[in-house]
């Protein structure tokens, strides 16, 4: 049914990210797909590295971390952008056509009063994908 999952990350939050990404690795076996990370950095200096191929090799490494904890075929992809809190929403679109993902999930907040005129990250691409999205709380 579903060949390729995208995983949208913020790796920042990596605490709060367990369920999404264990119904990620539990969808992955079941369906024999593929898990694909996705993690939008900035190019400055940040919690995530100094540099952005130093962002890249957090998001290389957390993609092996998942790939031993569930066993799946699981690529890593981080997108660099000029400003990540403007293009964020923007950057995981385009991801979603360009990984050829069939499913994207990926955590989320629970909707607070700002969600009810702001779309977040999840609610956005939940309403505009071309795919399925689990959006996992």
């Amino acid at each position: 049914m579903f060949s390729n999952i995208m995983v949208p990350v913020d790796l920042v939050h990596k605490d709060s990210l367990s369920k999404a990404l264990a119904v990620a690795g539990d969808m992955a076996k079941h369906h024999g797909a593929k898990i694909t990370v996705v993690s939008v950095g900035g190019a400055l200096p940040g919690a995530l590295g100094h540099t952005p191929g130093a962002f890249a090799a957090t998001v290389k490494a957390f993609a092996e971390e998942l790939r031993a904890t569930h066993g799946a075929e699981v690529e890593a992809r981080p997108i660099i952008s000029h400003d990540p809190a403007v293009e964020t929403t923007a950057a995981l679109m385009q991801a979603t056509d360009e990984t050829g993902a069939d499913l994207v999930i990926m955590a989320s907040h629970v909707p607070g009063f700002l969600e009810h005129i702001f779309s977040s990250h999840g609610g956005y691409i939940a309403q505009h994908a071309k795919v399925s999205v689990f959006v996992v709380r």
